[in-house]
């Protein structure tokens, strides 16, 4: 059974680079370096075979196998007990080669028990012969150079396992996985502490690994550990949030939603179980496991801190807020319809605080105040109806609105001086200049004798200017005065 959270789509207007390059770094690897371990281990296997090295640790093989399922309980083995006979009752000398090169644990036992298992001519045969070949080809493998080895770990072996692969099937597996989460923690982290975290969850994950199986041999490679660890981090972003999760049973599939954190628990139960009873599968479930313990831990630890998720992360795509305004706005202009203004006012009161660069908001406004030109309401409103002109660059529509609110409101609420002088400013430049000189008279009105003679002089510089002899004179005596 397999579950996985399924809550986002892809934004491609803003895509996830940091994922992607991810993607890409791992594919280029995969192609470009570990493309010639196929050549090496040929080399290996050509060279094993001449030495005849399969005649001395076949037979010992073998037994070694039957050892671990007889004596140890490793009833996992079984089956790589019976198609190593297999392969040498068929005479299949390249894969049998192949399978006691690559068995790292058994090189491990034959280093170690050589002095029991040979006599002195046999053991100096296969170290003289094995030994090369272990130098030469199998250590230089991408899996051995750079590939995580528990009984050899090193710091950069932490980050470098990460982008190595064992396989078509292995890398497209985590490639799928790696986009279908690495995106969404992506928007919800930025870039940069994304990628921190991912590589720091893929090396946590790796210690865990390394602890459980402290000594071994075997490398441990691939993105799965930091993916787990996206798992982790991504069900902690939401917490206890309801989300979607796709699940695939058999030949079925479906959706259902569930609290973010409550997969937590059943996917890390999946993999400690696994661990314990699945067997020899190949696949490294501590080290999954260990990625979805530091990637919900990293959260819970510095998600109020330096990995603090943004705040635009949690707001609705473009498409869904349109269609969230369409319903909210529909709304409010039914109440409209049934005059229940006091309803409609708080409905797009409540629509403009999520949707503020919405002008059409601010208008329904402007003219439900309009309908009590009495209360303080309409002045404000008309205010902010002309600031709000003025940055969408509409100059026509604030005089427009001002000269309306003269009509009605101005006797109740007056305006304020520096609201006749932006009219003022604004119609000169616009040059309306009825609408410039009703607007000194109302400036003048105010008492304000500061912006009133500033005003005054910008009227005698715009008569002059237009050669209005009689009007300049008028202004000039007003200013004298």
């Amino acid at each position: 059974m397999l579950i996985i959270p399924a809550e986002n789509a892809v934004n491609w207007k803003r895509p996830p680079w940091v994922t992607l390059g991810l993607m890409l770094t791992c594919l280029l690897v995969f192609l470009f370096y570990q493309g010639g371990d196929s050549q090496k281990l040929e080399q290996a296997v050509s060279q094993y075979l001449e030495s005849e090295l399969q005649s001395l640790e076949a037979p010992v093989y073998e037994d070694y196998l039957q050892r671990q399922i007889r004596f140890e309980g490793a009833q996992d083995r079984v089956y790589e007990l019976q198609q190593f006979q297999e392969l040498r009752d068929d005479n299949e000398q390249f894969w049998l080669a192949v399978n006691l090169l690559m068995d790292r644990e058994f090189y491990q036992y034959l280093q170690e028990n050589q002095s029991v298992i040979w006599s002195a001519g046999d053991r100096a045969r296969w170290n003289e012969q094995r030994t090369p070949i272990e130098d030469r080809f199998i250590q230089r493998l991408s899996s051995f150079e750079l590939g995580l080895v528990p009984s050899e770990l090193s710091l950069y072996t932490l980050i470098t396992y990460q982008f190595l692969h064992g396989g078509w099937g292995h890398i497209i597996g985590n490639l799928v996985f790696l986009f279908l989460l690495g995106f969404t923690v992506e928007k919800a982290l930025g870039p940069a502490r994304y990628l921190v975290a991912y590589l720091l969850c893929g090396a946590l994950s790796g210690l865990v690994f390394t602890a459980f199986s402290s000594g071994s041999p075997v490398p441990l490679v691939g993105a799965s550990g930091s993916i787990s660890g996206l798992m982790g981090m991504y069900v902690a972003i939401y917490g206890l949030q309801k989300i979607r999760f796709f699940y695939f049973l058999g030949v079925y599939f479906n959706y259902f939603r569930a609290p973010a954190l409550a997969m937590l628990p059943v996917w890390l139960g999946k993999e400690i179980y696994d661990y314990w009873f699945a067997g020899a599968t190949g696949i490294a479930y501590m080290a999954h496991a260990g990625g979805l313990i530091a990637g919900a831990g990293l959260v819970w630890m510095l998600g109020r801190s330096w990995l603090q998720v943004r705040e635009e992360f949690f707001e609705p795509e473009a498409e869904e807020q349109d269609a969230r305004f369409t319903n909210g706005y529909a709304q409010a202009m039914a109440s409209l319809g049934r005059m229940e203004f006091d309803l409609a006012r708080r409905q797009f009161e409540a629509l403009r605080e999520h949707y503020p660069d919405r002008p059409i908001l601010l208008e329904h406004l402007y003219r439900l105040a309009k309908l009590r030109p009495d209360l303080p309401e309409y002045r404000d409103r008309t205010r902010e109806l002309m600031n709000d002109a003025m940055a969408r660059r509409q100059p026509e529509q604030m005089i427009e609105v001002w000269q309306d609110y003269l009509g009605k409101g101005e006797c109740h609420q007056p305006l304020s001086a520096e609201d006749h002088n932006r009219v003022l400013f604004t119609s000169l430049k616009q040059q309306d200049l009825k609408a410039a000189e009703k607007a000194f008279e109302r400036l003048r009105s105010t008492g304000e004798e500061v912006l009133t003679a500033e005003a005054c002089r910008l009227l005698v510089e715009e008569f002059e200017k237009r050669q209005m002899a009689p009007k300049a004179r008028h202004y000039r005596q007003l200013l004298q005065a």
